[in-house]
């Protein structure tokens, strides 16, 4: 059973734990880099936490260790952003990235905010059929990866009409 929780000012080493590990795990599915982020201070990763919204998920048949992370802010009225999420490679196909998903799209619709989009590496196949699964759409958005812009993202929208 996965369960997620949100992370509050008081849980920014939790959120830096993980994010940094998923910097080192992923560094191609993500517009910023470990060597940015280790040199984050409290104050810079408990802005991040207010300025939008964090999930860690936790699969405790599996460890104590936070098994995932997402978060999303508003980009734009009528849109929030979903950014940074990533699944520990041991808790990959347990459910924990749809947990995340849903949470986060749970959390835009409560605040009133149809549509969740995303970006996503090209080439990240796994990310793209979770997304799927979980009910986005491609858009024709394309543009550079920030980190590597040898790499190109597409844009994905899930709207809450939208069943996943």
């Amino acid at each position: 059973m996965v369960e997620v929780h949100q992370i509050d000012a008081a849980g920014w080493r939790a959120l830096r734990e993980v994010r940094l590990e998923a910097l080192r795990d992923a560094p191609s599915a993500f517009a910023s880099s470990y060597a940015r982020e280790v040199a984050f201070t409290a104050s810079d990763w408990q802005r991040r936490i207010a300025t939008g919204v964090s999930f860690l998920a936790y699969a405790p048949e599996l460890d104590a260790a936070a098994a995932g992370i997402v978060g999303g802010f508003e980009a734009e009225p009528g849109a929030v952003e979903l950014v940074s999420l990533w699944v520990r490679p041991r808790a990959r196909g347990q459910g924990v990235g749809r947990a995340l998903v849903e949470a986060l799209a749970g959390w835009a619709w409560g605040t009133g905010t149809p549509c969740v989009h995303l970006w996503v590496t090209e080439t990240n196949h796994h990310a793209r059929r979770l997304y799927d699964r979980c009910g986005f759409r491609v858009t024709t958005e394309r543009q550079p990866l920030p980190s590597d812009p040898a790499l190109m993202e597409i844009g994905m929208v899930r709207c809450q009409q939208e069943p996943p």
